[in-house]
């Protein structure tokens, strides 16, 4: 029996918009972004996120400058109610979706072995 990978991912894709995971954390996004100050506390906050990974994506050193206003931002957001409640969702549905990646790619790891076993 042949299986369609495509299907079976979009499927993926519909059980994750049916979670409870999900609908939790859209509630949530949703509440932020209702809020006008936490809306825009939290694009700050991603807004420097994604910068610094660019950096460090194309090889550019981060400043300690840098560093201690990310950190900086971080503490506020968090100190925010509804977004430390959509942060900790987010870390949920990423911790769901890790443990998928590792159930999806057990064959290749059979197949290839775990990069420790080659070692």
């Amino acid at each position: 029996m042949s299986v369609n990978l495509y299907d079976a991912a979009y499927e993926m894709e519909k059980a994750i918009r049916a979670s409870e995971e999900f609908s939790g954390l859209k509630k949530l996004y949703d509440d932020v972004n209702s809020d006008e100050s936490a809306r825009r506390m939290f694009e700050n906050f991603r807004n420097i996120q994604m910068q610094l990974q660019q950096k460090q994506m194309m090889g550019q050193e981060i400043s300690q400058e840098e560093v201690e206003q990310a950190q900086k931002t971080v503490a506020l957001v968090q100190q925010h109610q509804k977004i430390s409640q959509l942060m900790q969702a987010e870390q949920r549905m990423s911790t769901v979706i890790a443990e998928i990646n590792q159930i999806i790619m057990k064959p290749l790891e059979e197949l290839y072995g775990a990069p420790e076993q080659n070692q």
